[in-house]
């Protein structure tokens, strides 16, 4: 097993110890209030262990912030407006091989976010997660299934949905290619 950290991981950790102790959260409270375990929650802080994009979903949710938030805990200066592809981070779910890259900077009022859901994959996310913002899925390419609580979308290249009232949601990829989509989130209460 290598020793080597890397260094998006450590800086993950690093935003959810910061944020956990902005509320003056113990690792017991976070847990409670996220439903990930101490454990877990130890080992990511720590930068020994990757979140998945679930429990991404969940910690999010229990900070009231998006996960492009939690992903991104040194945002570039608002005064760059070009932002390169190659040189944009991209971080991978270790279980899935979800990968997102952050598109909008910090200063744009819409975060707005590209998604590569590998073939096979899914990803469930706690209701709550949409509960302080309002979100639009685009596929760009493929097809992406999404359940938002028990309404299904079967969503092709160019389909779009808008989010409703907050409820738990799954994206799943059932084809046997990689789908890629847009999520273009702003903040303010669900519908």
């Amino acid at each position: 097993m290598s020793n080597i950290v890397d260094p998006l991981v450590e800086r993950i950790g690093a935003r959810i110890r910061a944020e956990r102790d902005r509320r003056r959260w113990t690792l017991a409270e976070l847990a409670e209030e996220s439903g990930v375990s101490r454990a877990m929650i130890h080992r990511i802080e720590r930068g020994e262990s990757s979140p998945s994009a679930v429990i991404l979903g969940k910690l999010s949710a229990a900070f009231r912030l998006s996960v492009a938030t939690l992903l991104d805990p040194e945002p570039e200066s608002a005064e760059k407006r070009v932002r390169r592809a190659e040189a944009a981070r991209q971080w991978r779910d270790p279980e899935t091989g979800y990968a997102r890259r952050q598109v909008s900077g910090p200063g744009f009022p819409a975060e707005v976010a590209e998604i590569r859901l590998p073939a096979g994959a899914e990803v469930p996310y706690p209701a709550a997660a949409f509960a302080f913002h309002r979100q639009i899925i685009w596929v760009l390419e493929g097809h992406l299934t999404f359940h938002e609580g028990d309404v299904v979308h079967e969503l092709d290249a160019g389909d779009a949905v808008e989010l409703g009232p907050p409820t738990a949601c799954v994206f799943a990829n059932s084809t046997q290619r990689d789908c890629r989509y847009a999520v273009v989130l702003v903040r303010g209460e669900a519908p």
